[in-house]
C-alpha cells in the first residue's frame, strides 16, 4: 500500500431528473421544469400518523457521541482513545448482513448496529446479542440514542423507527408516499437513511424525500420537501439551523420552524453529510469531487478539489483542521483556509466518515478492506484488516475497545 504525507414563467417542456436539467432558475419537481419557491416559503409537509397531534413538550436529546458523527454538528469526536498500537481483535458477531450506519454506544456499553437484513442488533461488551428488532427493509442508519435510551433508525421501508431499551417497538412513521414495489429513484426517494440526528429538545432530523423534523413522541413536526433524496444526514447548528444535502445538487439550511434559510447548488448530487464548525462553517462534500465550506449565512467561502466523488462527510479536529475521503482512494487534511496539509493514499474509495478519538488519532474505513489509524501530523499509526469493505467509522469505548462493522456482515470487537 503506497502511503504520502503530503426568465420567463410556467414550466419548460420536457421532462427532467435533476436541476440541473432546467434552465436556471429553475428547479426539477416530480420530473417537470419549474419555477422555485421564493426563499422563506413554507415548506411542504408530510401527513403524521392518523389521529396523531404535534407535540410541544420538548424531551432531553442525546447524550454525547451517541449518534453519526458523535454529536448533532457531527464533528466526529468518540468517546474514547484509540489503541497506542494495532489492537487484537476480541469476538466478532454475525449481523446477517452488509452494515453501512457506523456502530453506536449506548450509556450502558451496549452497542446498537443496524444491518441490511433489516434488523437492529443490540449487542452487549462480550459480544453477546440481547435483542434484535426487525425493520420491514434493509438500514443504512447509524443509531441514534436518546437521554431516555430510546434508539431511533431509519428504513427503507420508507419509515423511521423508535424502539426501547428493550427492543420492543415505541412508534413508527412513515415519512414518504413512495411506491414500496416500484424500482428506481422515484421508489428509492422515500428510503429513510438519511439520519437520524437528535436535537437536544429531542426532536429528531432525517432524510428521505426531503428533509423530516420529528417529535419525541412520533408526531410530524415538520417537513421541507426536496426535488430529489436526501441521502445526508442533517447536522443541526447551535441555533437550530438544519444543514443537509440532497441529490437534486443542493445543500439546504432550513430554520427550525421549517422554513427554508438557504440554498446552495454544487455541481452534482451531494450525499455526504455536513459537519458544522465552532464558527459556524459548514463542511460538506458532493460528487463533484469538491469538497465545500459555506458560511452560516450560505455564501461560498471556499471549495477544495479532489480527484473524485467525496461521499463521506468531514470530522473537525481540535485544531480546526477539516478531515475527509474522497473515491479518489485519498484522505486529506484540510486548513479551515482550504489549503491541503497533508493527504495519506490507500488502496480503494474512501466512503466512510472520519472519526477523531480523545487522543486526536483519526480514524477511517476504505473499501480496501481496512481501518486505519492516523496521526494529527498524517503518520499511519496502525491499520487493521478486515474481511470486507469498511464504509462505516468505528466506534470507541471509554476504554479504549473499538467496534468495526462494513461488508462482511459482521460486528468486530477490538483491543
Amino acid at each position: 500500500m503506497a502511503w504520502a504525507v503530503a426568465a420567463c414563467s410556467g414550466a419548460r417542456q420536457g421532462a427532467c431528473s435533476k436541476d440541473t436539467d432546467c434552465k436556471d432558475p429553475r428547479v426539477c419537481e416530480r420530473g417537470a421544469c419549474v419555477d422555485p419557491k421564493p426563499v422563506g416559503a413554507p415548506a411542504a409537509s408530510a401527513a403524521p400518523s392518523p389521529g396523531a397531534q404535534p407535540s410541544t413538550t420538548p424531551v432531553k436529546g442525546s447524550p454525547a457521541f451517541a449518534m453519526f458523527g458523535g454529536d448533532a454538528r457531527h464533528t466526529g469526536r468518540r468517546s474514547g482513545a484509540a489503541p497506542a498500537k494495532q489492537p487484537a481483535e476480541q469476538w466478532s458477531v454475525d449481523v446477517h448482513g452488509v452494515v453501512a450506519g457506523s456502530p453506536t454506544l449506548g450509556k450502558d456499553g451496549t452497542i446498537y448496529v443496524a444491518s441490511h437484513d433489516g434488523g437492529l442488533y443490540a449487542i452487549d461488551r462480550s459480544g453477546a446479542v440481547k435483542w434484535t428488532f426487525k425493520t420491514g427493509d434493509r438500514s443504512w442508519s447509524t443509531p441514534a440514542i436518546a437521554e431516555d435510551g430510546t434508539i431511533y433508525i431509519g428504513s427503507d421501508d420508507d419509515h423511521l423507527y423508535a424502539v426501547k431499551p428493550d427492543g420492543s417497538l415505541k412508534w413508527k412513521l412513515r415519512l414518504g408516499d413512495c411506491d414500496p414495489k416500484g424500482f428506481g429513484p422515484e421508489s428509492s426517494r422515500c428510503d429513510v437513511d438519511g439520519g437520524p440526528t437528535i436535537g437536544p429538545d429531542g426532536t429528531i432530523y432525517v432524510g428521505g424525500d426531503g428533509i423530516h423534523a420529528v417529535w419525541a413522541d412520533g408526531t410530524l413536526r415538520w417537513k421541507l420537501a426536496t426535488a430529489e433524496h436526501v441521502a445526508s444526514t442533517p447536522a443541526l447548528a447551535p441555533d437550530g439551523t438544519v444543514i443537509a444535502g440532497s441529490q437534486d445538487d443542493a445543500v439546504y439550511a432550513v430554520g427550525s420552524d421549517g422554513r427554508m434559510k438557504w440554498s446552495l447548488r454544487t455541481g452534482d448530487d451531494v450525499d455526504s453529510s455536513p459537519a458544522i464548525g465552532n464558527d459556524g462553517t459548514i463542511y460538506v462534500g458532493s460528487d463533484d469531487h469538491k469538497l465545500y465550506a459555506i458560511a452560516p449565512d450560505g455564501k461560498l467561502a471556499w471549495t477544495m478539489l479532489t480527484g473524485d466523488d467525496v461521499r463521506g462527510g468531514a470530522a473537525l479536529g481540535a485544531d480546526g483542521t477539516i478531515y475527509i475521503g474522497s473515491d479518489d482512494h485519498s484522505f486529506y487534511a484540510v486548513a479551515p483556509t482550504g489549503q491541503v496539509k497533508w493527504k495519506v493514499a490507500a488502496a480503494d474509495r474512501i466512503h466512510s466518515t472520519p472519526g477523531i478519538a480523545q487522543d486526536g488519532t483519526v480514524l477511517f474505513g476504505s473499501e480496501d478492506e481496512h481501518v486505519y489509524a492516523i496521526a494529527p501530523d498524517g503518520t499511519l499509526r496502525w491499520h487493521l484488516q478486515l474481511p470486507g469493505d469498511v464504509d462505516t467509522t468505528p466506534a470507541i469505548a471509554p476504554d479504549g475497545t473499538l467496534y468495526v462493522a462494513g461488508d462482511d456482515g459482521h460486528l468486530h470487537a477490538f483491543r
